[in-house]
C-alpha cells in the first residue's frame, strides 16, 4: 500500500481526506505501518490499539481533524483502552469512562491508534518507566526523549503520526518538544475543556499536543478550548497566521533558580533573540520574578503532593504488595517528601506559588512576551536522570528543567519553538516564549512568524518512518 501520509502535517492529512485523495482508513494503515517500522527501536507505544483505530476510522467522521491518526498520552483515559500511567501497579487498569476533554478530541475527528508512553504518573522529565523501558530520542537513540510527553513527541518527530496528545504539569509538553525538534504549546490554566485534573490546591497540569507545525497546534487548541458563557477565559479561536504588531520581549538566560544553561543552549537563546530583533521586535534583558531556591522548593512540594496522592491510590489497589514492586523509587521518594513535610509546609508552599502567580502577571506590565531557554542543556543520556535514581536524580532534574515550571505555577501559556540544533551534539534546542495568562493568540501569532523566518518542518531525525 502507498504511504499516503508523506510529509503532511495533521491539517494536511485532514485536507487530503476531505479532497478524497485518500481515505481515513488508508491514513490509519499508513500510520500503523510507520509505528511498526520505528517503534521497535524507539519504544513510544504504551498500548497498541489498532482495532480501536479501525473502528473509529470506519465512522462518519467530521471536524477539522477528521481521519487524522494520532496517539493519546497514557495519562488521559480513553474508555475501552488500558490507561497504565507508566506504572507497574496499574499495568492492567482499564477505565470505564473518559473526560470531556477526550470526548472533544474524538469529536474533532481524530483517530487514536494507541496510547503513548510516559514516565510514571508524568512525574519526571525523561520517559524511562520501569514499566516498558525507556523511550528513545530519534535524533540520538542513546539520549532521553524528554518527559513527560516523551512518547508523544518521539512518535511525531519520527513521523509515525502527524500529531499527538500531550500534557504539561511542569514542562511536560515543552521539554519533549525541545528534545525532539517539535512545536509545543502549554495552554493557560482554565483554557481547555475539563480533563479531570488531580486536585491538590493548585492546578498545575494542562492538556494540548505536540506537532510539527504551528497550524496543527492552533487547530488543536481551537477544538479543545472552553467556549461560551461558562468559559473562564475569552476564547482564542482559530489563529491562522502572524500579527503585524511588534512585541516587547523580555529576555532571561538564567533560570528561576538563577543558574545559567550550557553554552550551546545559551547561544541558541541569544540567536532566537536576534531573530526576533531582525523581525522588528524589541528585546531587552530582564530578571525573572522568583527568588531562586525558594520557588524550586515550593514547586517540588506541590509536585510531591501529586506523587503522594497517586501513590495512595496504587497502594489501596494492591495493599499486600511491597511498594517498591508497584511504584518507582522516584515516586516513593517524592511521596515521602510530602508525607513527612512539617505541619503547615504545604500550605506555605501553595501560598508562595500563588504569590509567584501574581508576580509573574505583574511582569507583563512592560513586556508582552518572555524569552528563556526551555532546558538547561540538550537531552542527557538515558539512565542519567531515570526513575531508579530517586530523589538524588530528581535534584539533577530540577537543574535540567529550571525554566518551565514557572508558567505552570502562574497558570500562563508558553511555547517551545524548534529554532536551533546544537553544533556540539546535533540535538534540537527549543526557544521558550511565554506570555500573560490567556495570551495564547499572541504566542501562536509570534510562532507563525518564527516558523516563516526559520522553517523547521523539513528537518528529520536519524530514525524516521517518513
Amino acid at each position: 500500500m502507498t504511504d499516503v501520509l508523506g510529509d503532511l502535517d495533521a491539517v494536511g492529512v485532514a485536507e487530503g481526506i476531505r479532497r478524497k485523495d485518500f481515505t481515513a482508513q488508508e491514513a490509519l494503515e499508513a500510520a500503523i505501518a510507520r509505528v511498526e517500522k520505528v517503534n521497535p527501536e524507539l519504544n513510544f507505544m504504551a498500548t497498541k490499539a489498532y482495532d480501536y483505530g479501525h473502528t473509529t476510522a470506519a465512522k462518519a467522521l467530521s471536524g477539522p481533524f477528521a481521519g487524522v491518526p494520532t496517539l493519546i498520552k497514557d495519562l488521559l483515559p480513553l474508555a475501552g483502552l488500558p490507561t497504565k500511567y507508566g506504572c507497574r501497579g496499574l499495568a492492567n487498569f482499564q477505565p470505564s469512562d473518559q473526560s470531556p476533554y477526550a470526548d472533544a478530541l474524538l469529536a474533532s475527528g481524530l483517530v487514536p491508534l494507541g496510547k503513548s508512553t510516559t514516565p510514571e504518573f508524568g512525574l519526571t522529565a525523561t520517559t524511562e518507566p520501569l514499566l516498558g523501558g525507556p523511550t528513545r530520542n530519534p535524533w540520538d537513540t542513546a539520549k532521553s526523549s524528554g518527559g513527560s510527553s516523551g512518547g508523544a513527541a518521539v512518535a511525531v518527530a519520527s513521523r509515525a503520526v502527524p500529531i499527538a496528545h500531550a500534557s504539561d504539569g511542569g514542562g511536560s509538553i515543552r521539554i519533549p518538544a525541545s528534545c525532539n525538534g517539535l512545536f509545543g504549546l502549554k495552554v493557560s490554566r482554565d483554557r481547555t475543556i475539563d480533563a479531570r485534573s488531580l486536585e491538590i490546591g493548585i492546578v498545575l497540569s494542562v492538556n494540548c499536543c505536540v506537532s510539527r507545525s504551528v497550524r496543527d497546534t492552533a487547530t488543536w487548541l481551537s477544538i479543545s478550548e472552553q467556549t461560551g458563557s461558562g468559559a473562564a477565559l475569552p476564547a482564542t479561536g482559530m489563529v491562522s497566521g502572524p500579527n503585524k504588531q511588534r512585541l516587547r520581549i523580555g529576555l532571561s538566560v538564567a533560570d528561576a533558580r538563577g543558574e545559567d544553561p550550557d553554552a550551546d543552549v545559551r547561544d541558541a537563546t541569544h540567536d532566537a533573540a536576534t531573530v526576533c530583533r531582525d523581525l522588528g521586535h524589541q528585546v531587552r534583558e530582564i530578571k525573572l520574578p522568583t527568588s531562586g531556591p525558594e520557588f524550586a522548593d515550593a514547586f517540588t512540594l506541590a509536585w510531591a503532593a501529586i506523587a503522594s496522592a497517586v501513590s495512595k491510590q496504587v497502594r489501596m489497589a494492591a495493599p499486600s504488595v511491597p511498594p517498591d514492586q508497584v511504584l518507582e523509587p522516584l515516586t516513593i521518594g517524592l511521596a515521602g517528601l510530602f508525607d513527612n513535610a512539617p505541619e503547615g509546609a504545604f500550605e506555605k508552599a501553595l501560598a508562595f506559588l500563588h504569590e509567584v502567580e501574581a508576580r509573574y502577571a505583574a511582569m507583563f506590565s512592560d513586556i508582552d512576551v518572555l524569552l528563556t531557554p526551555v532546558l538547561g542543556s540538550t537531552p542527557p543520556k538515558l539512565g542519567e536522570i531515570g526513575p531508579n535514581s530517586g530523589m538524588e536524580g530528581f535534584a539533577q532534574v530540577q537543574r535540567y528543567v529550571g525554566y518551565t515550571p514557572l508558567q505552570n505555577a502562574a497558570g500562563a501559556p508558553a511555547i517551545s519553538v524548534p529554532l536551533a540544533w546544537s553544533p556540539i551534539s546535533g540535538m534540537p534546542i527549543g526557544a521558550h516564549f511565554s506570555a500573560a495568562k490567556g495570551q495564547e493568540r499572541r504566542l501562536l501569532e509570534l510562532a507563525y512568524e518564527l516558523e516563516q523566518a526559520k522553517p523547521w518542518i523539513g528537518r528529520k531525525p536519524a530514525v524516521n518512518a517518513g
